[in-house]
């Protein structure tokens, strides 16, 4: 779940992190004299909330030095296609714009905290040297870069808050506040089960003071069975399938190929997809069903690739263990049975209850092909969908 920035920010307010006065999102330009009324005397920074970095150079963050340009601003902004590196050409509309009060900037600072899985703890990564996409410095002044471990129970601890100031020279009269600022975006990082909190750039002004001025937070979807505040908010990214398989407890991610695969766990997924390519064809989707679906549900999943027009062969390749052959066989009769297999259909079943699946299959009368295992069933599908 990735968080727009100006929900980004309503976690730091919420945890006390020094942010730039605020009018809010808005999403009509009838709501903008109230947004710049809240924020303050302008200038004024007017910011697309979309997904995706590289917001700047697209168009997607404009200063504003008066109501009436503010106004020219928000209207050619909403609406609009932003296409940053990020987005792809396609790009992605703009259908909320921040509105915030402009900030004098003295210095520039990279701060975020990210999940190091190789150390299994959190890690933060800081640079004096902000306000540029911290991939590419990285790779050109590594040595810029600094990192710090930090311990998943106790947190930051004060005095590791302070060595990070001392090494991106932040001013004395600063050094409590930075100490709140990094203690607390490690808080949040454990509080929400996010895999990044981060903030490009965190800036001094020319008054000596900290603010942050973007706000990137990123939580794991795996937690959000806990995090029912974030589990409500709507997935910004997700297609129409995906948003449907998620309400049916299925998970689905839509690719560009022409193979429908639908499997039983997501290690057999990914594999099933390999196979494909290894094969010479190109998966159409992620789908995994999981180890408890029922009947309902592999109907269901089977509907939704069939609604994939560029779908040309489905595979079906199911390990029965939790999950039993039977069942799986069921539900694509059941599917079968509301829906127009117009595609060539290849399944492969092995594991509990094969014997049983296989034969609910055979007696159905439908047309199929039957895989003895994972590479014949790849092999079978890419030929299935290149002769159909």
């Amino acid at each position: 779940m990735k968080l727009l920035e100006f929900e980004g920010k309503d976690v730091f307010r919420r945890y006390g992190l020094p942010v730039p006065p605020t009018g809010g999102a808005i999403e009509k330009p009838a709501q903008l004299p109230a947004a710049l009324k809240r924020a303050g005397k302008g200038p004024w920074v007017i910011k697309a909330q979309v997904l995706a970095g590289g917001r700047g150079k697209a168009g997607g963050v404009k200063i504003a030095k008066t109501p009436k340009e503010a106004a020219l601003i928000v209207k050619n902004m909403l609406g609009m296609k932003l296409v940053t590196p990020q987005t792809g050409e396609k790009g992605v509309k703009v259908n909320k714009v921040l509105v915030d009060k402009a900030s004098d900037i003295a210095r520039e600072i990279y701060l975020g905290v990210v999940l190091d899985r190789k150390l299994g703890c959190p890690l933060i990564i800081a640079s004096a040297e902000g306000g540029v996409e911290i991939e590419v410095l990285a790779h050109t002044k590594p040595e810029a870069i600094l990192r710090m471990p930090v311990d998943a129970t106790a947190g930051l601890r004060p005095y590791q808050a302070r060595q990070l100031a001392f090494q991106l020279r932040i001013p004395a009269d600063q050094l409590g506040a930075f100490v709140k600022l990094a203690m607390g975006m490690v808080k949040i990082f454990m509080d929400l089960d996010a895999n990044l909190v981060e903030v490009n750039p965190l800036i001094l002004t020319p008054k000596g003071e900290l603010l942050a001025l973007d706000a990137k937070v990123t939580t794991d979807d795996n937690a959000l069975f806990r995090q029912k505040e974030l589990a409500a908010k709507p997935d910004l990214e997700a297609t129409p399938a995906e948003k449907e398989a998620k309400k049916t407890g299925i998970t689905f991610i839509g690719l560009d190929g022409t193979i429908g695969c639908m499997v039983n766990g997501a290690g057999l997924a990914m594999a099933t997809m390999d196979s494909v390519h290894l094969a010479g064809g190109s998966p159409a989707n992620f789908l995994d069903v999981g180890g408890g679906a029922n009947a309902e549900q592999v109907t269901k999943a089977f509907q939704i690739i069939m609604k994939d027009k560029k779908v040309q062969a489905v595979l079906i390749n199911i390990f029965g263990g939790i999950m039993r052959c039977d069942t799986i066989a069921e539900g694509v009769l059941t599917a079968l049975k509301k829906i127009k297999l117009t595609v060539p259909l290849v399944v492969r079943l092995e594991g509990t209850n094969v014997k049983e699946g296989k034969a609910l299959l055979q007696k159905s009368g439908l047309k199929m092909i039957v895989a003895d295992s994972l590479w014949d069933a790849a092999q079978k599908a890419v030929a299935a969908a290149g002769a159909n």
